[in-house]
């Protein structure tokens, strides 16, 4: 009886130490929100949430970023396939539409290419869509960048916008992530914005990364206490 409790205690501590020293991959996928225009990459959201999983014990490695200020979903696309990743990834974020909305494209065209981003999104986390982490678009209506606009009108389309993420996301059995109330709670603020008085400051981004992180720690405690 001994020798048994002894062989299942060194059985669970070896599954401890093994899960432990997993480590994980993050691919971020997006524009300038994802890349951090006017800050820091280590003040960028997908710094910071690795930051955050590494406080939470998750080893995770520096986040692979394919964003680039001014990029569409068409423009994300074309990144994509000129990267011909072939590697997966534990897990991935999305977040794309804010200069789809600013060229004043149609929300038939976003849906139809965001759909093709976000199966490809599952495909980069190897096909698990409960791997795919997306993020709301900021409303940038409210940000002194947008004087003299209709900011009103800014927010409808931002809505209406993640109202067509949302509903494909959470279809495809992805994770969706509301930040966009932050934006707007915090958009004029100095303090929360980059010098260009459009783009988010480290500070908002990190609202975004700590709720973006306690999002992905949740998923993988998940899966690996059933």
């Amino acid at each position: 009886m001994l020798k048994l409790l002894l062989s299942i205690s060194l059985f669970i501590i070896n599954a401890t130490n093994k899960e432990n020293t997993h480590m994980y991959t993050y691919l971020a996928l997006g524009d300038s929100y994802t890349i951090g225009e006017q800050v820091p990459a280590r003040e960028n959201f997908p710094h910071q949430t690795v930051a955050q999983l590494r406080s939470m014990n998750m080893k995770v490695t520096d986040p692979v970023i394919i964003a680039t200020t001014g990029w569409t979903t068409d423009e994300l696309a074309t990144s994509i396939r000129e990267h011909n990743i072939t590697d997966t990834f534990s897990f991935v974020s999305l977040l794309i539409g804010v200069n789809n909305q600013y060229r004043g494209r149609s929300i038939e065209n976003y849906r139809e290419e965001y759909a093709q981003l976000l199966l490809q999104a599952i495909h980069f986390a190897g096909g698990n869509a409960r791997h795919v982490f997306v993020l709301s678009i900021p409303d940038w209506g409210v940000t002194p960048f947008a004087d003299g606009r209709d900011r009103a009108q800014i927010a409808r389309d931002i809505d209406a916008y993640n109202n067509a993420c949302q509903e494909l996301t959470t279809e495809a059995g992805a994770n969706w992530l509301e930040i966009t109330e932050s934006t707007r709670n915090n958009g004029s603020n100095p303090s929360f914005l980059a010098p260009d008085g459009l783009h988010p400051s480290g500070k908002e981004y990190g609202i975004w990364a700590q709720r973006l992180a306690r999002q992905i720690n949740g998923v993988f405690t998940q899966r690996t206490t059933r």
